[in-house]
């Protein structure tokens, strides 16, 4: 296993002490979150932390989720490749969230009403079709088990990069998956959430401390800058050409239907404790692609300045660059830095531990409890959900120890399979008249067409992704599909009964 490392001021004693107390900590948490319950004998309980998630838990787990590693470690090297092109990682972030409110209320009431579990709950109800929920599990945990392998390759960079290879790559992904599955199994839902409130916090702070110092670093002259930038790269700095624009808009189409797909993210809709929480909570997250991406962003920019020059594999450590000569500025700086580098592997981590519970949750209650053993106790479902997550963990492992590729080329492979199931919730919790078959035909179709491009590598098309093309082809054919083949003026009744919230509000009560 090949693995690059930055020479940083604070490698060494500091930054395993503060990695043992992290670890330490979050084992902590996970232990407190579950002592006194009996999370392995409800599979709710486990994994939704009964229902019960007030809105400052649900907002930093929902931000925690939602801003990964991926965006420290990944999004400024991105930036700093790209240049000011990479400015739309801010309009894809706020449109997952229109997404989310355009369906995740009404998901929630009628969720609350039928106890749903995982996202696939929701396809078993309203399509009562097995070739529809099967497919759609087959997409999600597609989707799941590559966002994993993502997070698990940022933090053997993060920490291996931070530590100037102290901690090597592979020891940091091992160790940090030991951590990880004990507080989960210990507090399931519970300490994830917490530990995700915990690490959305100092996320935010070492997102805003890592700019300061880069700005010292600059000089603070934003002027100067662009000059500096439009003078050695113009082409980083220019207006985006026609290709680019349509590349743009591309991302922001499979980034906010895909994003808002995440199955671990559908969970928390579950999990709020009432709809308003839940609007509460998204309503918050619109300001946080300014102050998180945003912040990235300037960083990535300000580093094209700094950093002239390096190829695409050293341009993956810049985040552990940037942090060494911010370190080396001054004491007040090497401790920020120190936080930094907890905040940046603590955002790695939340997202890991969501979609890794997200994943066991729908291999226990989605395929053992609904197809394997539907009589099997609650207490053996959370067993065999927990088993098939190590089971995952060991396969990504062997994955992760030779990286398939940069984090952003592995962020954008899951969204071509993952987008595709979303007909079946934006068009199926609002239109009465989809029938099951054009669903499944149309999941189908968009994954086999998404797929197809990328393994002939023809991942786009004139700037346009795969997963869009599919998506546009899935959309097609459920619409056309259920014109022509419409359901009986029965189950169309049916379909409005089980999308009805009046109903779902006046059962729950």
């Amino acid at each position: 296993m090949e693995e690059e490392t930055q020479e940083l001021a604070f490698a060494g004693t500091d930054a395993i002490v503060i990695l043992c107390l992290y670890g330490v900590a979050m084992i902590l948490i996970g232990w407190w979150s579950g002592r006194g319950k009996q999370l392995g004998k409800s599979v709710s309980d486990y994994y939704l932390a009964g229902r019960n998630l007030g809105v400052i838990t649900l907002f930093f787990t929902l931000y925690a989720t939602q801003y990964s590693g991926n965006t420290v470690v990944g999004y400024a090297p991105q930036a700093y490749r790209e240049g000011f092109s990479w400015l739309q990682s801010i309009p894809f972030f706020i449109l997952i969230i229109g997404v989310y409110l355009l369906f995740a209320p009404r998901l929630y009431v009628i969720g609350k009403k039928q106890n749903f579990i995982t996202p696939t709950d929701w396809i078993t109800h309203r399509f009562q079709s097995r070739a529809v929920t099967i497919l759609a599990i087959v997409l999600m945990l597609w989707g799941l088990a590559n966002y994993l392998l993502e997070q698990l390759v940022a933090i053997g960079h993060a920490v291996a990069g931070l530590t100037a290879g102290a901690i090597p790559y592979g020891w940091a992904v091992i160790g940090f998956i030991v951590i990880m599955l004990t507080y989960e199994w210990l507090g399931g839902m519970r300490a994830v959430a917490i530990t995700d409130a915990l690490q959305g916090i100092i996320l935010m702070i070492g997102i805003a401390i890592m700019l300061a110092g880069a700005l010292v670093l600059s000089g603070g002259g934003v002027s100067d800058l662009t000059a500096s930038i439009a003078a050695q790269q113009p082409e980083k700095i220019g207006v985006p050409d026609l290709a680019t624009n349509i590349n743009w808009l591309s991302m922001l189409i499979l980034v906010g239907f895909g994003a808002a797909m995440y199955p671990h993210a559908v969970q928390r809709i579950y999990s709020s404790r009432s709809e308003r929480i839940l609007k509460r909570s998204l309503a918050r997250m619109t300001w946080m692609p300014f102050i998180t991406s945003g912040v990235v962003f300037v960083v990535g920019i300000i580093c094209i300045d700094l950093y002239p020059g390096l190829d695409v594999s050293a341009s993956e450590q810049l985040v552990g660059l940037l942090a060494n000569d911010v370190a080396g500025l001054h004491p007040f700086f090497y401790w920020t830095m120190v936080l930094l580098f907890g905040a940046v592997v603590g955002a790695i981590v939340s997202t890991a531990d969501s979609v890794l519970l997200s994943f066991s949750s729908m291999i226990s209650h989605d395929i053992y409890g609904r197809y394997i053993d539907p009589e099997a106790p609650q207490q053996r479902k959370v067993m065999v959900g927990k088993l098939a997550g190590i089971v995952l963990i060991a396969l990504l492992l062997w994955i992760a120890w030779n990286p398939p590729g940069t984090l952003y080329q592995i962020f954008v492979l899951k969204f071509e399979i993952l987008v595709q199931v979303a007909p079946a919730f934006v068009l199926g919790l609002y239109w009465k008249r989809l029938a099951a078959w054009p669903v499944f035909w149309g999941m189908l179709a968009g994954a086999v067409l998404a797929g197809a491009m990328t393994l002939t590598g023809n991942s786009t098309v004139f700037g346009i992704h795969g997963g869009v093309y599919g998506l546009a082809v899935n959309f097609a054919v459920c619409v056309a599909g259920s014109f022509l083949f419409p359901p009986t003026a029965g189950k169309q009744a049916e379909n409005s009964r089980m999308t009805s919230l009046e109903a779902a509000v006046q059962n729950a009560r």
